[in-house]
Formats: structure tokens, C-alpha cells, sequence
């Protein structure tokens, strides 16, 4: 089975392992053929996230994709490449800190309904493993962009009944955030834990609207009549 794989350019491997994954495709070829090839892997369960690379386009755990003859990995994009497969996730990380994706603050003497607890389960299952950060389109255009890994982490802690002051992450949001998302579903197609950050971004749209907020690109369709009166 022969496996390319983007270096400085593309390097063919051909490994006698049918069946196998990716991962272990990749550490079979660097225990037998070339042990300067450099990829990153942890649990090797799908858990840990660490092993997100991109498969024929697409982003994928390496730990969990069946690897086939002829697959082309990658890095993923959108971040500032090491070595062969390996990136630098700092950048991805810094946009939890711009878009205060944490719980800042409790209120007291909440109780939660079974519906509260699990209103937002499905986000925290999030793996960290960035594969919605590499997928996003919008890093194309505009590099500060919060993205959808930041902004389901602010929907799972805007969502959380026990925080006492969601407006503070919704304004932070509103930059290089809700508004930039082209709503294009990729992050949610690759999304190994199945969360759709695309529906989270809609929800803090909702919610920013709440907050008195709306898209700002509306007002590019308006305009004046000659009087000053708005047109709409």
C-alpha cells in the first residue's frame, strides 16, 4: 500500500500493513523506513485530539481513519507548520483568551433542570484537536478571525445557566466573530465528536440580536434619500 505524504514535497511510502490506520501506518514507516518523519499522536483512542492531520482535503484522526492506497496526508491548515505533520496550535489556542471562552463568573444559587445539564453536553465534548480551525474558509480572508473552535466554547459557557454575565462574551464576539462566519457547515463535516459549530454560531447570532446587536454588513444595503430618511 503506498501512503504520500506532504514533506518539503510530497514523499511516496509504499508499507506492507492492510487494514491498519493512519497512525499506525505512520509509525510503522517510521520504525521501518524513515525514522525522521515527525507527527504528533497521544492516546491513539480518539480521545485526545493530538493526531488531526488532513486526509485527501479532509481533516481527519489519524488514530481512527483506515488508511488506502494512494492517500495524500497533509498538516492541517491555517497554522504556522514545524515539521511534516506537525503545527503549532498556539494561535488557535489564543482566540479561547480574545473571545473569553471560560467560565468567568457563577451566579449564586442556581439549580439546574436535567434540561440545563445537558443543554450543552454535546460542546464540551470537544477534543481540542482543531480540525474545525483548519477546515474554516475564513482564515483565507481574514486571519483574526475568532473561528468555530472559540466560538462553540463561548456558546457552551453563554448557554450555561450558572454564568452570571454572558453579554461580556457576547461583545466579545462581535469582532472578527458571529458575523464573519460564511455559515458554510465545513467545521461541522469534520468534527470528530459531531458538534456543529455552525449551529453554536447561529445561536450566539441569536443571542447577540438579544443583546442588541446585528450583522453589520446590513447596513452596506442601505443608504438616504435625499431628505437624510434611511433607505431599507
Amino acid at each position: 500500500m503506498k501512503i504520500n505524504i506532504q514533506r518539503q514535497s510530497v514523499v511516496t511510502y509504499d508499507v506492507d500493513v492492510e487494514g491498519a490506520t493512519l497512525l499506525e501506518m505512520l509509525n510503522e514507516i517510521k520504525r521501518s523506513q524513515d525514522p525522521s518523519l515527525a507527527y504528533s499522536s497521544g492516546c491513539r483512542s480518539s480521545v485526545c485530539g493530538s493526531c488531526s492531520v488532513r486526509v485527501n482535503g479532509r481533516e481527519v484522526l489519524a488514530c481512527s481513519y483506515h488508511a488506502k492506497d494512494g492517500d495524500l496526508v497533509e498538516p492541517l491548515r491555517n497554522a504556522v507548520l514545524l515539521r511534516d505533520l506537525v503545527v503549532d496550535m498556539d494561535m488557535a489556542y489564543s482566540f479561547n483568551a480574545k473571545a473569553k471562552a471560560w467560565q468567568s463568573s457563577l451566579a449564586e444559587n442556581v439549580s439546574l433542570s436535567i434540561e440545563n445539564q445537558y443543554i450543552n453536553e454535546l460542546q464540551s465534548d470537544c477534543i481540542l484537536c482543531a480540525s474545525c480551525y483548519s477546515a474554516c474558509p475564513v482564515y483565507a480572508v481574514n486571519s483574526e478571525f475568532l473561528g468555530p473552535f472559540s466560538l462553540t466554547r463561548v456558546w457552551r459557557y453563554v448557554s450555561d445557566k450558572r454564568e452570571s454575565n454572558p453579554k461580556s462574551k457576547i461583545d466579545a464576539v462581535q469582532t472578527n466573530g458571529v458575523w464573519d462566519c460564511t455559515l458554510c457547515n465545513e467545521c461541522t463535516i469534520v468534527c470528530p465528536q459531531g458538534i456543529s459549530s455552525k449551529a453554536d454560531i447561529e445561536k450566539l447570532r441569536a443571542k447577540s440580536s438579544m443583546f442588541g446587536y446585528m450583522d453589520p454588513s446590513f447596513g452596506n444595503f442601505g443608504g438616504s434619500f435625499n431628505d437624510g430618511s434611511p433607505v431599507f
